[in-house]
């Protein structure tokens, strides 16, 4: 069985040496961000199914040491390769002709704690 401390121990190495926060991780490996979350918190223990994700998207990990510890992290290259993580596109700002405005019709605030207010303007006048 996966001792969950030390296992979390290993994953933040992984996160550090590729220097990805768990968020892009998430992405890398393609699980939503709170499993990450709940992994690293220790409130979940990683799946069978997560461990291969891992693996399949850094296939420099050795298995043995993820899964124990035993062993060396790296099984055949010493310099991290280059990972790509997708980019978030920036917000486009309405470009509005002198003559034209653009109206805001609702304005959505999304708070760390996940939840969110939402603001619907009054377009009416």
């Amino acid at each position: 069985m996966i001792n969950t401390t030390e296992f979390n121990t290993r994953l933040k190495k992984i996160l550090d040496y590729y220097s990805l926060s768990a968020s892009a991780f998430a992405e890398t490996i393609t699980v939503q961000r709170s499993s990450i979350s709940h992994i690293l918190s220790g409130r979940n223990k990683p799946s069978l199914e997560f461990i291969t994700k891992v693996l399949k998207a850094f296939p420099e990990i050795d298995l043995i040491w993820l899964l124990s510890g035993v062993g060396e992290f790296l099984s055949t290259t010493t310099t991290p390769p280059q990972i790509e993580v997708p980019k978030t596109t920036p917000l486009n700002p309405i470009s509005a002709s002198p003559k034209e405005t653009a109206l805001i019709e609702r304005i959505v605030i999304f708070y760390r704690n996940g939840s969110c207010k939402n603001y619907e303007m009054n377009t009416s006048k």
